[in-house]
């Protein structure tokens, strides 16, 4: 095999292959970018990331076991700050659909990372001395253990900005609850007229949605803190000292903050990874509630003259090609679209969680990177929500109210006054006449004013 002056010649151990001469990866590397052509999606980034933290925390637990030399550990170390740095991201593009266990990308780490610490060590790139991909990067890690572990690590830190977003969100919806306490509406189940709400205690309940999704997301990406790392193989931690676990979280929480664990169980979190369902279906569920929120603004705002026009949805852009001054609730339209795609994701992790066999689930980059997926969606379609939508919804009050004294949810309030029987005749007597229940109580003073609106607020008052 013969060079250009664009390429070099790397082994690996199936043979000899040209790689790029600029290339921080390595002939693994160049092997799997060859094999795997499916989708022209590098894995996320943030699972790179994950695993190069992990690389960090092994390196500085294998230097205090004695197994590293100091010069190879912090060349290592700072290889891995240098990734962390997002400087080198272009140095991983192997595809998302790859070896099941993720060792393609897991090699393209290691291989970058000894070339960078190689170079910090006056080597030439490609030389895999003083530091061996393998031997040194590698050192008693597998990928079956690092792969899922940096994927929890990358899945967690996006679970919290999640998090922060349906705060954010929360706190818009609570606003506008708070600005629309005092707008009565006629509440519709079944899409038919019901008893009166307020807009304000609709919005309150959007927000309410929205506290509990958070709350479950935290639950949830709370387990994504114990981690496989250091299990070697299939969980037992062969070739590796019994400390060796423990040193790599308390080193990992020291670089990171966070507050990992060793697995209680090796040989389980390396074939078991329902963690990752359980947290996808987290994000499944908070898609539904998001879901059902942009169905119901794209509901209160139809019309505007022909639909319930009891809201205005602001106006991110024009509506229509053909049609002058349409204007389209976009932003629900977008974050209905991010809702489904986020169920989509969590289907495919659920699949993917049962398809493990004997010591092995084999499915590891499509469940990381779903699962990420929906997180970083998710967390985009939140805040634009809250600030490109919720922000600047207006309430049309005369609406609401047109619309409550027309339905029939004003006559379960005269029931209990009026008795059924008499209402009932009322409702008739009204569609007959185009009047509505109000105009016919007062003009047969069956109420005062007075007595009419007392009962109307009694109807809304928050303990109901």
């Amino acid at each position: 095999m013969t060079t250009t002056p664009n390429t070099r010649i790397e082994n690996d151990s199936l043979g000899s292959r040209n790689v790029p001469a600029a290339a921080l990866y390595g002939a693994q590397t160049s092997r799997s970018l060859e094999n795997f052509r499916l989708s022209g999606t590098p894995l996320p980034i943030e699972i790179i990331h994950g695993m190069a933290l992990l690389k960090l925390a092994c390196a500085r637990a294998n230097a205090k076991l004695g197994l590293l030399p100091a010069k190879k550990e912090q060349a290592i170390v700072n290889a891995c700050h240098a990734v962390l740095s997002g400087a080198h991201d272009r140095e991983f593009p192997v595809d998302l659909y790859q070896a099941g266990s993720g060792t393609s990308s897991h090699m393209n780490l290691n291989e970058v990372l000894a070339n960078l610490a190689n170079e910090a060590l006056g080597s030439k790139r490609g030389a895999k001395t003083p530091v061996h991909p393998n031997d040194d990067v590698n050192m008693g890690q597998s990928t079956n253990n690092t792969f899922p572990s940096g994927a929890k690590i990358a899945v967690l830190g996006q679970a919290t900005l999640l998090v922060d977003a349906l705060g954010a969100l929360e706190k818009v919806l609570r606003a506008k609850a708070q600005e629309f306490a005092g707008i009565l509406k006629a509440g519709r189940t079944h899409l038919q007229d019901a008893v009166p709400v307020t807009l304000g205690q609709e919005f309150a309940a959007y927000a309410r949605a929205i506290a509990l999704a958070a709350a479950r997301i935290r639950e949830a990406a709370g387990r994504l803190q114990e981690l496989g790392a250091g299990g070697n193989a299939v969980g037992t931690g062969i070739n590796t000292k019994p400390a060796f676990r423990a040193e790599i979280v308390k080193f990992l929480n020291a670089e990171t903050g966070g507050a990992f664990r060793v697995a209680e169980d090796g040989i389980h979190l390396t074939q078991f990874l329902t963690d990752f369902a359980h947290v996808s279906a987290a994000f499944r569920n908070c898609a539904l509630d998001l879901q059902q929120i942009g169905n119901n603004l794209r509901l209160l705002a139809s019309g505007p003259h022909t639909g319930f026009g009891e809201i205005r949805l602001p106006a991110v852009e024009p509506g229509s090609s053909i049609m002058p001054g349409k204007i389209n609730p976009s932003i629900c339209e977008a974050v209905n679209m991010v809702c489904l795609q986020v169920q989509g994701l969590d289907h495919a992790v659920a699949l993917a969680c049962g398809a493990g066999q004997l010591e092995l689930n084999t499915h590891m980059p499509l469940i990381g990177a779903n699962t990420l997926q929906a997180a970083k969606l998710l967390s985009a379609a939140a805040r634009a929500l809250a600030e490109k939508c919720i922000a600047g919804i207006e309430a049309d009050a005369a609406a609401c109210r047109r619309h409550f004294e027309r339905s029939a949810g004003l006559a379960t309030l005269l029931s209990p006054r009026l008795g059924y029987d008499r209402v009932a005749a009322l409702v008739k007597e009204g569609l007959a006449a185009n009047q509505t229940l109000k105009e016919l109580v007062l003009e047969k003073k069956l109420l005062t004013v007075a007595e009419y609106e007392k009962l109307v607020a009694a109807a809304t008052a928050p303990n109901l």
